[in-house]
């Protein structure tokens, strides 16, 4: 292997890594959701609404 085929090589897997540990940080260190997010205490799905016949 040439000397620019290895510093590819070693440059591409270290993009590789490095966007990986960003990704994984990013999803280990977000807030907690119920902080955050805000939605209605009752939601009603109407799901055990009989059906009309």
């Amino acid at each position: 292997m040439t000397t620019t085929g290895m510093a590819m090589m070693v440059m591409s897997n270290l993009v590789i890594v490095t966007l990986t540990a960003y990704c994984f940080w990013r999803v280990l260190t977000s807030p907690d959701p119920e902080e955050t997010e805000h939605a209605p205490l009752e939601i009603d799905t109407r799901d055990d609404d009989t059906p009309r016949d």
